[in-house]
């Protein structure tokens, strides 16, 4: 059979247009990955300068000043140092657990961003049980944490890793009442309807106003979750050298780093989301008209909802950093004791308030 030229021509023209949709089709596939992986590690960029501009502040410093326009730059060489630092592995450790800790780290806390929602329609994964999908996740991390303690084959990384998992079970348990009771205000598990729910009463309907002492419950435990001073026990410096991290190097440790500050900043976003109307702005009526972002539709709003987000977010950052130079660091039985014998019991007795509430409402 002879095939002509322009049926030739034509079926090379198809072959590339079908492959251009391929590729067009990855591409899109990909960018919803890659943006929020990107904005996130500008997040922590930022972060970890407000901390040392910050400390520096508390302590009469200057900090980080040369490393690019106000030492902005000096966490970005920091890390790009790790990258070519030599990876050093102990000689009689367990090195699959030893080099599976750290990535178990990391990605249990990468996965909690998919719910969280960025700004008005800007969510990866909507989901109906989506805060409790984060409590689930962020149990895992300390498993990573526990696996590097024990495979350094180092009695302080033990130690570490062993008071990463008491304390992580300590103060995930009083955060699950604290969210069942935002559950139970909003009727609904989804971030998205908890942000919505707070923006029908604009700046008096915040959850931090209906629920303060759970926010006040949800702040501490957040803290202890990171293991922010006064908590950081997992890894305090004048008794277990580094803690977990003791016998890393290199890449290692700078997904350690990384992970510690992954989640500070995803504890601060569920902040905003939980109990600061995510991203809307409703100021009260005596500094400015009502504003709502989802009446704002398009790039604009969308640009506006993800400032607030994260503005609101920094601004808890800002608390919890100077937090970390202002307070005593708390010894472990008395880390234990506030987990089980105050927050736990002041949590599940604001849940009982919160249902009474909505059984006489109804």
């Amino acid at each position: 059979m002879i095939i002509d030229t322009k049926e030739l021509q034509a079926i090379n023209s198809f072959s590339r247009l079908e492959s251009l949709k391929g590729v067009y089709g990855l591409i899109w596939l990909l960018v919803p990955i890659f943006t929020p992986v990107f904005g996130i590690t500008i997040g922590i960029l930022v972060i970890v300068w407000l901390e040392r501009k910050i400390s520096a502040g508390v302590q009469q410093r200057i900090g980080p000043e040369y490393a690019g326009p106000l030492g902005i730059l000096q966490a970005l060489a920091d890390g790009t140092k790790l990258l070519f630092k030599e990876d050093l592995l102990p000689s009689r450790g367990d090195l699959f657990l030893f080099s599976l800790g750290p990535s178990i780290a990391v990605i249990s806390i990468l996965l909690s961003y998919s719910v969280i929602p960025f700004g008005y329609r800007l969510v990866l994964a909507d989901l109906s049980l989506g805060v409790f999908l984060w409590i689930s996740i962020a149990s895992i991390a300390p498993i990573g944490l526990l696996m590097s303690g024990y495979g350094s084959n180092n009695k302080y990384s033990f130690l570490g890793g062993l008071r990463a998992a008491a304390q992580s079970i300590s103060y995930e348990i009083p955060l699950t009442p604290c969210v069942l009771s935002i559950s139970l205000l909003s009727n609904s598990s989804s971030t998205v309807d908890i942000v919505e729910a707070q923006s029908k009463y604009g700046f008096w309907g915040w959850n931090l106003w209906r629920q303060p002492i759970g926010f006040a419950v949800f702040v501490i435990s957040s803290l202890a979750e990171c293991e922010r001073l006064p908590f950081d026990l997992p890894e305090a410096e004048e008794e277990l050298v580094a803690g977990y991290q003791t016998e890393y190097s290199g890449i290692k440790f700078g997904l350690f780093y990384v992970a510690s500050y992954l989640n500070l900043l995803v504890s601060s976003l569920f902040v905003t989301v939980l109990y600061l109307g995510g991203w809307n702005l409703s100021l009260p009526h005596i500094f400015l008209p009502r504003f709502e972002i989802n009446e704002v539709g398009g790039v604009f709003g969308m640009t506006i909802g993800i400032f607030i987000t994260f503005a609101k977010a920094y601004l808890f950052l800002f608390i919890s950093i100077t937090t970390r130079w202002t307070l005593p660091r708390m010894r472990m039985d008395q880390l234990l004791n506030l987990g089980w014998k105050f927050l736990l019991p002041i949590s599940l007795g604001n849940l009982l308030l919160t249902t009474s509430f909505q059984l006489f409402s109804l």
